[in-house]
This record gives structure tokens, sequence and C-alpha cells, in this order.
């Protein structure tokens, strides 16, 4: 189950500021992007579950937390789940608070932001997506067999920083560093897929 990113803020200003100054680019989603070949390079071994998400771009964590659980019928036992970016946040804080009905055999949290940060670009700060002093996301080890963070140096959007924060939290999990990859926003990401199939 792959959740996708968005934007999420903590003040209504800062969401209407961001609409009036995005700059449209009607390209972008004719981009070839590894989010929308995940299913064609798994392969038949898999099956891939994409929902979108509820109000990407100025999403509430309550919403998400919703639809996330209104997929529990689809799950199975040995699901591996992939976050990135916003859904990355998204997985932490609902597994640090929350059980899976089924085995989760692995998580892959991309480009994850983990404590506070605030994009100077589009002034998203997280929102209610953030972990508090309640969320305690080193419990995380103990529903998971098996944790990948992966993250770029370069991430124009997520400094590196918050993963390697992350990884403190969690130091059983693998830590995968790229230079060259910036917010993940590639055509392919081998590195992901390589793992994902070597799990099975």
């Amino acid at each position: 189950m792959f959740i996708h990113g968005g934007c999420a803020f903590s003040k209504y200003e800062e969401y209407i500021s961001n609409l009036k100054n995005t700059k449209i680019d009607l390209s972008y989603e004719d981009k070839k992007r590894w989010t929308k070949t995940l299913t064609e390079d798994l392969g038949e071994n898999f099956e891939v579950i994409s929902p979108i998400f509820p109000s990407k771009y100025n999403a509430k964590y309550e919403e998400w937390k919703i639809w996330f659980e209104n997929h529990f019928g689809y799950l199975r036992d040995d699901v591996i789940l992939v976050g990135w970016s916003l859904g990355s946040m998204f997985l932490q804080k609902y597994l640090a608070n929350n059980d899976l009905p089924v085995k989760i055999q692995a998580l892959f949290l991309l480009a994850s932001p983990h404590g506070y940060f605030k994009d100077k670009r589009s002034g998203e700060d997280g929102g209610d997506f953030n972990l508090d002093t309640t969320n305690d996301v080193s419990q995380i080890v103990n529903k998971v067999d098996h944790i990948v963070l992966m993250h770029s140096k370069d991430d124009f959007v997520v400094p590196y920083e918050h993963t390697i924060k992350l990884y403190e939290k969690l130091p059983e999990a693998e830590l995968v560093t790229f230079t060259d990859k910036n917010h993940f926003l590639v055509a392919e990401l081998p590195e992901l897929i390589e793992r994902i199939k070597g799990l099975v």
C-alpha cells in the first residue's frame, strides 16, 4: 500500500497564501514518476493499493486516518507500507498510536519529515500530522518486521536531517541515503523496487 505526499498547514492563512502563489505547470501530470509505475515495476507477484487521500493540498490527519482505515478490508497479512513525504509522516503518527488488523512485513518511509519543519516556499509545516510528546515513534519497531528509511541529501522540501532524527528513534531500521534524488521527484526508483521484491 502506497501513501502519497501532500501539504498540511497549521494556519489556514498559510494555505491560502500557498494557493495564491503556486505557479501552475500543466505538464506536471504528464511527467513520468516512479509513483505512477509501481504496479508495473513490481510485477504480477504484487497487488498495489494506491488510494488518493482527501484534501491533499490542505490535508488533515483525522481525515486521512479515516480514509486509511476504510481500506483495511483490502489488506492482508505481510502487507508492505510505503509512505512518501506527508504519507511517511502520516504512517509515523498512525503506527505510533494504532495497530493494524494485519501483520506488517515492512515499512518504507521516504523523504520523511520528523519533528517541526517549515517549507519556505509554500509555508507548509506539517499541520496536525506532526508528532508530539505523546506520540512515541519508537513503538513502531514492535509492530513491523522490517523498516527502511530513504532520503536524499539534496532534498529541497524536507531536509535530510529529519531522517537522521527519525533514525535515532528507530536505530533498528535500514538507512538508505542518496545524494541526487531530490524529494524523490524522479522517474524511477529502482532501489525501492529491488528492496520490496527482495522481501518476497
